[in-house]
This record gives structure tokens, C-alpha cells and sequence, in this order.
């Protein structure tokens, strides 16, 4: 069953994705993930389609390859009237997490592969709470959600929510955010207010496409509804146990905002494993890249080498212990990451290999 059409310029459709259309498919964006299916807008309205048996081959080896939200994807029409999703556009950007299993291994994943939270996006908005839980705003996790939207391609807003719940501290938890989003726009909303939209907005002109990133209990749905000018997402209000958010919302879904501009609503996020990184953890900790640069020499650890410019900066206060225990660890994971995807690509060739031998020899047989 068909919805309204839409011009799908508005939803971001371009002469790029067109160019990667293929002949006689219908192209289409994913609006909401289903197991084995989608929902998907055409420019003759919402519709249902069945993954392709290549699509899911391809998702069975490597999770990256199932079909997100934000996806363009290439439709075919079945014989019996149904379409089929049988393949996705090449993504121009894509916020990507890894590590989503639940066995750890001192506090990093063992699982190599990745999971696509959103995809063709132009911003990725980092919601994090002025007060959470009792707790000021967690700048871990800001600068981890960070190195993960940096990688994205697309570019990361921090928008500190619940703005007005921290009354007069508000300046200084600013001052403290924005000194670990280097180079990263800031802004403060207090979304049941209206306080603070405006210029959040202006992050989604035209058909620009934007995700909301966050923990349960940021306040992610509320923005979305605020910014919508309508509850076109399910809010709960936060425990009163322990002032943490309740999982509101299940799913992820793209909406297409009144004023123009579309966004994505994502469920709250426990946890966010980095995933084949190159510059998205240099990217946010600019900073010490800068000192490292300083450095007397370049292969510098920065552990007890002399001339080290980043201890020295540690020493004198520039630089808080916090944050390079926090770059230390998030370079750690990445390398550790990295290590598991080779391990995980050289296993694969394997087996590739040995299911090729094991052919050839069936073959020679008399």
C-alpha cells in the first residue's frame, strides 16, 4: 500500500545517486528497517520491499552491508506486484559503530564487525544532557560519539539538551564541552521550551539530512518533535529512581521536517564500539595532535620520553588528565579494532581459499 508521491529531490536524491542507478530500477530512500524488509519512499509514496537474495548473502558476511536508514536503494518490481530492494547506492556517508556484542575483553569488543546507524547523512547531531542521571554531561562519550561522526564524513553538532535544568552552571558546562568538540559547532536547547531551536534548524536547509546520536534519556525525541513542530515521536519522561532515560524510541526512523530537511530519530545508545578508523579520533583530539607535533621526537609515546610537549602540557595544567586518558583509550580501541578486522579479512581469505582448493580437487578426480 502506496502513500502520497514526493519529489525525491527534497528527500536528497541527486545527479551522483543517479548516476549510480541502475537501468529500469526504482530508486528509493529507506525510512525505517524491518527484518528482511524496508520501508522505503518512492516518488509514488511509501512502500514495503523484501530484501534480494544477493542483499542478504552479502549482509550474512559482513552486517555493513544490510540495507540502514538514510540508504538510496535500487528497487525491481516482482512478478507477483511486490517490489524488491535488490541493492543499495554507494553510500556517501555512513555513521558506522563497531563492537556491538556483549562479551568485552578489558573493556573492548571482541567482534570486528560494524553496524550502520544511519547513512547519507550531512550532520550527525551528538545530544547529550546538561544533567544525566544526577551527573554533569559525560565529555567521554561526547568525544567518543565524535570520533565515530567524524569518520562518518558527515559533520558533527553538539547540542547539549535540557539546557535549563543546570540553571547558572550552564556557561561553564559549555566552556568544558566545547573544549573537547575542537572545530565542532555547539549549541544549547531546552527543547520543551523552545529555547535554542532556531539555530539548530538552520543545520538542516533544504534537503539536507541529519541523525540524532545519544544515550536513553537525552532527550533526542523531544528535539525531534520540537524541531518537527509536532509529536511525530513517542516521549517518556526519564526514571525517577535514578534520573536515567527509559528506551522511548525502538527504532530508527527518517521524518521529513515541515520547514524542509530531513531527520533521523535513533534509539539511545549503550554502547559505542569505534569502527576501522583513520582520522576520527585525530579529528577530536586536535589538540594533542597539535602538542604531539611539539614533541622532541617523533615516534614520541608520550609516556616519560624528555621533550615531550604532551606531559609537559599535562604538568602545567593546559592540558586536563582526563582528556589524554580519554584520547589513550580511544586510540587504544582503534588499534585494537583494526587488529581484529585484519584477523577477521585474513580468516575469510581462508576459508575462500580452502573451499577453492577443496572445488579444484573434486575436480581432478578421475
Amino acid at each position: 500500500m502506496t502513500t502520497p508521491g514526493h519529489d525525491l529531490s527534497s528527500l536528497g536524491w541527486n545527479e551522483s545517486f543517479a548516476a549510480d542507478l541502475p537501468a529500469g530500477a526504482v530508486p528509493a530512500r529507506v525510512a525505517r528497517v524491518d527484518r528482511g524488509a524496508a520501508e522505503v519512499i518512492t516518488s509514488g509514496g511509501h512502500l514495503q520491499a523484501v530484501y534480494s537474495a544477493p542483499l542478504r548473502r552479502a549482509a550474512a558476511e559482513d552486517p555493513v552491508a544490510l540495507p540502514c536508514v538514510g540508504d538510496w536503494a535500487a528497487l525491481t518490481l516482482l512478478a507477483e506486484g511486490r517490489y524488491e530492494l535488490a541493492s543499495l547506492l554507494p553510500r556517501r556517508t555512513a555513521f558506522v559503530r563497531g563492537g556491538v556484542r556483549r562479551d568485552s575483553r578489558g573493556g573492548l569488543s571482541g567482534d570486528s564487525q560494524g553496524q550502520v546507524l544511519a547513512a547519507n547523512v550531512d550532520v550527525v547531531f551528538v545530544a547529550e544532557p546538561s544533567v544525566h542521571g544526577g551527573d554533569f554531561a559525560d565529555l567521554g562519550r561526547i568525544e567518543r560519539l565524535l570520533a565515530l561522526a567524524w569518520e562518518s564524513g558527515a559533520q558533527p553538532v553538539v547540542v547539549v539538551t535540557k539546557a535549563d535544568l543546570i540553571g547558572e552552571h550552564l556557561a561553564d558546562l559549555l566552556a568544558d564541552v566545547a573544549a573537547v568538540a575542537p572545530g565542532v559547532p555547539l549549541h544549547a536547547v531546552a527543547s520543551l521550551l523552545g529555547e535554542g531551536l532556531e539555530v539548530v534548524r538552520s543545520h538542516l536547509s533544504g534537503s539536507r539530512t541529519a541523525v540524532v546520536l545519544g544515550a536513553s534519556g537525552a532527550g533526542k525525541s523531544t528535539l525531534v518533535n520540537a524541531l518537527a513542530g509536532e509529536a511525530v515521536m513517542e516521549t517518556q519522561q526519564v526514571r525517577a529512581g535514578d534520573g536515567r532515560g527509559r528506551h522511548t524510541t525502538v527504532h530508527r526512523e527518517l521524518i521529513r521536517l515541515p520547514v524542509g530537511g530531513l531527520i533521523i530519530d535513533t534509539p539511545g545508545i549503550r554502547r559505542v564500539g569505534l569502527y576501522d578508523m583513520s582520522q576520527g579520533v585525530d579529528m577530536v583530539f586536535s589538540d594533542i595532535e597539535e602538542l604531539a607535533e611539539q614533541c622532541r621526537f617523533d615516534d614520541c609515546a608520550h609516556e616519560s620520553e624528555p621533550g615531550c610537549a604532551v606531559l609537559a602540557a599535562l604538568e602545567s595544567g593546559e592540558l586536563p588528565e582526563r582528556r589524554l586518558a580519554s584520547w589513550r583509550k580511544l586510540q587504544r580501541e582503534a588499534q585494537w579494532m583494526a587488529g581484529r578486522a585484519d584477523a577477521r579479512v585474513r580468516a575469510e581469505q581462508t576459508r575462500k581459499w580452502k573451499v577453492i582448493h577443496k572445488s579444484m580437487r573434486g575436480r581432478s578426480r578421475p
